[in-house]
């Protein structure tokens, strides 16, 4: 996939810090950069994502990249095996999400965690009743809502990368876990 814009200039400090924390500036800032109030937005939004506490992190990880190997953001996928290895997350884990049907590895809560996500992100939406009590009853109020309003925010993010043709930047290049690729099937679609 090729980037439908070309990648807009950052101000020199914001690709710095980016530089300086992740190695690489985020090609899905530098597209939507083309629109400095959008893209600050974004960022905004994201930074407090990021600080939500409810819900465990390697419960959003999977999340997230189950969404990601769903409806095909391979840069969301390739910086989420990055920030594993950097949260300290089970690596063997994170590879086996995009088959986390097939994988043996997972819990049973992970597993609903990633189904409900994937219910989520379908259109249109598939969650249950019984799949949200589930959820509830184990996560509890706080980390539900804080579960629910990540995979919205990331299937908006995620959507966006794909829309405007940001693909992989080989972030899980340095973690030596192969970037895994979207289930041949047994997966709802997107």
């Amino acid at each position: 996939m090729a980037l439908r814009l070309p990648k807009a200039a950052l101000p020199a400090e914001m690709s710095e810090t980016m530089i300086k924390a992740f190695g690489a500036v985020f090609e899905p800032t530098e597209v939507l950069w083309h629109n400095p109030g959008v893209a600050a937005a974004n960022q905004e939004l994201a930074g407090r994502v990021a600080g939500w506490d409810a819900l465990d992190e390697s419960l959003k990880s999977f999340a997230h990249m189950a969404v990601a190997a769903l409806i095909g953001c391979s840069w969301c996928l390739d910086v989420n095996y990055f920030q594993a290895r950097n949260q300290g997350l089970d690596l063997a884990k994170a590879s086996q999400v995009p088959v986390w049907r097939a994988s043996e590895l997972f819990t049973p809560l992970e597993r609903d965690v990633m189904a409900y996500a994937e219910a989520m992100s379908v259109t249109p939406p598939t969650v249950t009743d019984e799949q949200y009590g589930d959820l509830l009853d184990v996560l509890g109020p706080g980390a539900m809502v804080e579960l629910t309003a990540y995979v919205a925010f990331v299937n908006m993010a995620a959507r966006a990368n794909i829309a405007n043709g940001v693909s992989s930047q080989g972030f899980s290049d340095s973690c030596e876990i192969p970037l895994a690729g979207r289930p041949a099937t047994g997966a709802p679609r997107a």
